[in-house]
Order: structure tokens, then sequence, then C-alpha cells
């Protein structure tokens, strides 16, 4: 199976990156990390800065053709970076027009309405964004998953074990053990 892409910049919600990617590659998968600037980046984590994440490569050197999905983590300041730069609407468009998994948590769809995604899809996010995914055009559920097509959204870091099946099952990926314990956990 081809990488999971991961986009994020400074200012990620540490637990939505590191926790789906460490899902993702317990079961497997590759996970790629592409940001804006070289080195790393670091995650936002209860009021404070929190762990860092090596960057595997530029945003703009990202060639969609060769991932499975992408994967973008919220976080407030993240995706508000993010939403202002072209390559990164560029590729969330890419991935879109080519049929791929999109996942996005948290904040993170603001790049789907951004990207001029959403028109009549299911979605979901974080309680202060539904308004602007309604003005996008997308159908707004308060829900933990919300898969229409290729696209998955969810609302919080509550939402990662369902968020990480999700996104699991629109690549083909089979389930671990540690998501069937938290999938419990949750319910």
């Amino acid at each position: 199976m081809k990488p999971i892409l991961i986009i994020a910049t400074d200012g990620f919600e540490q637990s939505e990156l590191m926790e789906p990617k460490g899902l993702l590659e317990e079961a497997g998968a590759k996970t790629i990390v592409a940001s804006l600037e070289e080195g790393e980046i670091k995650g936002w984590d209860n009021g404070n800065w929190g762990k860092s994440v090596k960057v595997d490569m530029l945003v703009k050197d990202v060639t969609t053709d060769d991932y499975a999905a992408l994967m973008l983590p919220g976080g407030q300041m993240n995706p508000d970076i993010l939403r202002m730069n072209k390559d990164v609407i560029r590729l969330v468009q890419e991935f879109d027009k080519a049929g791929k998994p999109i996942a996005a948590i948290c904040h993170a769809p603001w790049l789907l309405a951004e990207a001029g995604i959403i028109r009549g899809k299911v979605v979901t996010g974080w309680p202060s964004i539904r308004t602007d995914l309604t003005n996008a055009g997308g159908a707004v559920i308060d829900q933990k998953v919300a898969v229409d097509g290729n696209l998955i959204t969810s609302r919080n870091p509550d939402d990662i074990p369902a968020f990480t099946k999700a996104l699991k099952d629109a690549v083909g990926m089979q389930q671990s053990n540690s998501d069937a314990k938290a999938q419990k956990q949750a319910a």
C-alpha cells in the first residue's frame, strides 16, 4: 500500500496527529509528514506547546499519486495557517479529484471548505467551524465521524478511534487490537 500523507504545521493538536499516526503505523501503514518548512513542527497540547514531530518533506514537493490517502489533523492554529497556503489547498483539491480518502478532524475541515470540496457533502467538525462548513455548502452533522464519498471528518480528540477506523477502512486496512480496545472504551 502507498503511504498516507499527513499535512500539518506548528500548532497541530498533538493527539490528533500523534494518535492516528501511531495507530496507522501499528496496523502496517507508512505515514509521511509534510509541512511548510523543513525540520520539526511543534504540537499544541492542553493549552501549551507539546511534542515535536519530524517533517519528512515539504508540501511543495508532494506528488498526490505517491499516496493512498491524506490525513489532516486539527488544532486551531495549524489549519488556519495551512488554509492560507496555495500548495496545501492545491493538494487537497488534487486528492479529492483523484477520489482518494481525505480525513480531517477538529478544525481541519476548514481546509476542505477552503478547497471548495464540501458542497453537498455530509461533514462534521469542531463546533466553532460548523457555520463555516455550512456556508461552504456542507450538510453538517454532530457525530463522531462523517463519511461521505472520499471525505472523512470528525469533531475532536475523543473521536480519534472512530476517525482512524474510518480512514483505515477507506484504504482497506485491517483493524488492530488496540483500535478495537480503544473503540470499546470510547463507546
